[in-house]
């Protein structure tokens, strides 16, 4: 695995190492040694999937309030998505600031978002599955969301025309602060 920094404070992008040959390739995906030598919560608690049918379907920006604070890593399995990190951490120095990586089936990127920031993500394909790595279990109650476009972030998203999203995720309030 190659775990790159991104220019937010302790998100990073994980990349797998393969080695191929003529079956195809193999390479690991997870390592809770190197995730530890990287400083990375390696604990992994719960896995969850979402499947998205439409190109343009929109999901975030979600995130779990302490004490169900959750460290994930995302990885798209099939399709492709630009998936956004916003870092909502009152005490960080990239509070605020937000990231954004085309993830798709064939580049096997992942990324690691820390606890404290919202993460969503816009599919860029129809038949787009997402595959959630999560260090807590979700908490119905702690889950909380900022608006999508909430000019406080100014997240650009590659499709200006969302085909699909939730009533919650449309209506999350502006931020507080």
């Amino acid at each position: 695995m190659r775990i790159t920094p991104t220019p937010l404070a302790g998100a990073f992008v994980i990349d797998v190492e393969q080695i191929a040959d003529e079956r195809g390739f193999f390479a690991r995906s997870w390592c809770a040694k190197e995730m530890a030598a990287h400083g990375l919560d390696g604990y992994l608690a719960q896995a969850s999937v979402s499947f998205n049918a439409t190109a343009g379907t929109l999901r975030g920006m979600h995130l779990q309030m302490p004490p169900h604070a959750e460290t994930k890593v995302v990885r798209c399995t099939r399709g492709s998505v630009h998936d956004v990190i916003l870092d909502l951490r009152h005490d960080s120095p990239t509070f605020k600031r937000w990231f954004a990586a085309r993830l798709t089936a064939e580049n096997h990127t992942a990324l690691y978002v820390p606890a404290g920031f919202a993460h969503g993500f816009q599919t860029l394909e129809s038949d787009t599955e997402i595959l959630y790595q999560m260090a807590e279990v979700h908490v119905p109650g702690h889950a909380r969301g900022v608006r999508w476009d909430d000019p406080a972030f100014g997240i650009q998203w590659p499709h200006a025309a969302v085909r699909t999203m939730s009533e919650t995720d449309r209506n999350h309030p502006d931020f507080a602060r």
